[in-house]
């Protein structure tokens, strides 16, 4: 579980980002969690947007996506979403 403290230094970080994962009409496939899986492992800190075309809530997307991934739901904007889970092999992030 992540302090405010560390939600507000990840929101910041992810602030400059630019969405590398879109959801779309499909939903959260299993392409879309082993997708989103390969990238907490590779970067820690991700930014992912659901597309106009999936018809549920943004908010609902990006728990339920963070739910499959064990990952922490940072920050959610509209349809854009920030995730983060640290790296079992080599740490980037170091949270304050």
């Amino acid at each position: 579980m992540l302090t405010g403290k560390q939600k507000r230094f990840l929101r910041a970080m992810g602030n400059e980002m630019v969405p590398i994962l879109q959801v779309g009409k499909g939903g959260i496939v299993e392409t879309v969690v082993t997708q989103t899986d390969e990238a907490l492992e590779a970067r820690e800190l991700i930014k992912c947007r659901v597309l106009q075309n999936n018809l549920e809530e943004p908010k609902a997307v990006a728990a339920e996506l963070a739910e499959q991934t064990r990952a922490e739901l940072v920050q959610v904007i509209g349809r854009n979403f920030l995730l983060y889970r640290p790296s079992k092999t080599k740490p980037m992030i170091e949270l304050p």
